[in-house]
């Protein structure tokens, strides 16, 4: 346990340290709280609005509930090719403002090759996560307290405490005797029942 002197120091200490004063430390600072801030620096270009990135992140999270560091990997991945396909759009709008046909066709098929590209790397990230995430461990589903049970796991369960009547008293009454009454083995219970029919 820390000494009054010791708490005393501590306490002179931290008001030495309030955080950074200048607009570049404040700025460095700003983005600790972020969990895409790496992809965001990487993947946002000047000009592109990062919140909407973090937003795209987020959703997918959503969606997807990732629940390892890998999981979270092919999610980040599926964000960033989705991203730029986005931006790809934007960037094809701009190629037909070009007035020069050839140079239009050319970079069309240089744009179409790369949206091919995010393409298949959306889906295998998708795939790899569905893949990751088939193979979770499934816990046993308990049934909770005070939940009923079907009925067809109640007829599985409890044995039957009716015997089946013989057809013979089904067919006509009349005619039952006791010498046509045989003893009934139940199928859950090894003990003997006999029936006394009375005409």
């Amino acid at each position: 346990m820390a000494t009054l002197k010791q708490f005393e120091a501590n306490r002179r200490n931290s008001q030495k340290s309030t955080g950074p004063k200048t607009p570049e430390g404040k700025s460095a600072v700003s983005m600790n709280a972020l969990r895409h801030g790496l992809r965001a620096r990487t993947v946002v270009l000047p000009g592109e609005d990062p919140t909407e990135f973090h937003q795209l992140c987020d959703d997918l999270e959503v969606e997807w509930h990732p629940q390892s560091r890998t999981e979270q990997f092919y999610v980040e991945q599926m964000a960033v090719s989705q991203w730029k396909l986005t931006r790809m759009e934007v960037v094809e709008v701009n190629i037909f403002k070009d007035t020069d046909a050839k140079s239009q066709l050319s970079r069309l098929d240089q744009l179409w090759q790369a949206e091919c590209r995010l393409e298949r790397s959306y889906s295998r990230a998708q795939r790899e996560l569905q893949r990751l995430q088939n193979s979770r461990p499934q816990p046993d589903p308990q049934p909770e307290v005070g939940q009923a049970v079907p009925p067809v796991e109640q007829a599985a369960a409890a044995p039957s405490t009716t015997p089946p009547t013989p057809e013979a008293n089904h067919a006509n009454p009349q005619q039952t005797t006791k010498s046509n009454v045989q003893p009934i083995r139940e199928t859950d219970d090894t003990r003997l029942e006999s029936f006394n029919v009375t005409s």
